[in-house]
């Protein structure tokens, strides 16, 4: 079971979801998408939170007051750390988590420990907790399937791209050759037009003579 609560803190609305277990934890973990980014409490047991960023926005730039719905939501999903004061809840992307088979369920570390930062929650804040658990809603995903149809949406629409930047390398090559043909036959039609006794000196006959005598 994964739990999903959305924030109005930001326009659009923000997307979190939360793993029920450890067990779903690490479903989490294997089938989280590029645009995720994780959070946890800092050394204390809690919950893994999710915030699903939408397009063009970047991990390291998440607006405050979505930062601080999903601290307050990560210091609520931890029994030892929504007792205390001051605790420190890190986040990094998805892709910076690292999992390898000699760690228990539902543990990571980092790949790069640079990728990682930090916000000090000072104490829970009830109203922005209400508010997100208003939002809450409990679903059964496959988790697996939606990574795939989410990656098979983003081959498409980079194939797409990738057709449209070759049509128009395509366009600009014909647009130079046809500029380059009109150059190079710029006066084609002026030695066209011109009347052949009037380029042919040879038919001037006695004229041209009488003209150097």
């Amino acid at each position: 079971m994964v739990y999903y609560f959305t924030s109005t803190a930001v326009t659009p609305s923000a997307f979190i979801y939360v793993g029920k277990d450890k067990v779903e934890n690490e479903e989490l973990i294997k089938y989280g998408l590029e645009e995720d980014v994780w959070f946890h409490v800092d050394k204390l047991s809690s919950a893994h939170i999710y915030l699903r960023m939408n397009e063009g926005e970047t991990w390291d730039a998440i607006p405050e007051e979505l930062l601080v719905d999903c601290a307050q939501l990560t210091k609520a999903n931890s029994i030892e750390g929504n007792k205390k004061d001051n605790i420190t809840v890190i986040y990094t992307p998805w892709s910076n988590l690292k999992k390898d088979g000699s760690m228990a369920v539902g543990q990571v570390s980092f790949k790069d420990q640079r990728k990682v930062k930090k916000i000090i929650v000072a104490q829970r804040e009830n109203p922005i907790v209400n508010r997100l658990n208003k939002t809450k809603v409990e679903k059964f995903p496959d988790l697996q399937m939606e990574k795939e149809e989410k990656l098979k949406a983003v081959r498409k629409k980079d194939q797409a791209v990738k057709l449209e930047r070759k049509k128009e390398e395509a366009r600009i090559a014909q647009e130079r050759k046809e500029k380059k043909w009109q150059k190079d036959h710029a006066y084609d039609d002026m030695f066209n037009n011109m009347d052949p006794d009037e380029s042919n000196n040879q038919n001037r006959g006695s004229d041209l003579e009488d003209d150097f005598m």
